[in-house]
């Protein structure tokens, strides 16, 4: 009776893991870049923020069990204009324990910056949050792709001798990254 439980336990658990790899992970690396930013704010005209193009880069590193770090650092054009939002947001991440597929949530801090000629005279350096979510999929025992959300709470606010002052333009919105993982 015993041997039919532990080789029907042993059974089922094979199944279950099969996708699992063979060998402890010490740590992992990920990099990826931001593929389209949405603003969903609007300014203190009240007038809605588009985005024209975005590049950066996201970088998380971690071990297994214990919570991640990690960087995203990204410029966002803005529509019909020569201004650039600038974020940089520093991460806490938690990669969750689910054979076959590869879910990581987080939480970060950070700073936005509106960039152009004359811009740090009429506008402050901006605060920002946000969460995150990231489905990867192995595509080698080493390697993963993942795609990634980030809903990114931002304000700016306008500096004192405007017309404006101390009013804030809402600079949040969503951005969605592509990415590669090593692990090691």
């Amino acid at each position: 009776m015993k041997c039919k439980i532990i080789l029907t336990v042993f059974a089922v658990t094979s199944l279950i893991f099969s996708n699992a790899p063979a060998f402890a992970e010490l740590f992992s690396v990920s990099v990826g870049v931001p593929v389209s930013h949405t603003l969903t704010g609007k300014d203190v005209e009240d007038e809605e923020i588009k985005s024209d193009g975005v590049s950066g880069v996201f970088i998380q590193i971690g071990v297994p069990v214990l919570p991640g770090i990690g960087i995203d650092s990204y410029n966002t054009k803005i529509k019909d204009s020569e201004i650039y939002l600038g974020t940089t947001i520093y991460n806490l991440y938690y990669l969750l324990p689910i054979p076959v597929i590869n879910l990581t949530v987080g939480v970060g801090i950070g700073s936005t910056e509106l960039q152009c000629e004359g811009c740090s005279d009429y506008y402050k350096k901006g605060s920002a949050n946000q969460w995150y979510t990231s489905l990867g999929m192995s595509i080698i025992t080493l390697f993963d792709l993942h795609l990634s959300y980030r809903s990114v709470s931002s304000k700016i606010e306008v500096k004192a001798g405007d017309a404006n002052a101390g009013k804030k333009n809402d600079l949040s919105g969503n951005v969605m990254g592509l990415g590669i993982g090593f692990n090691f």
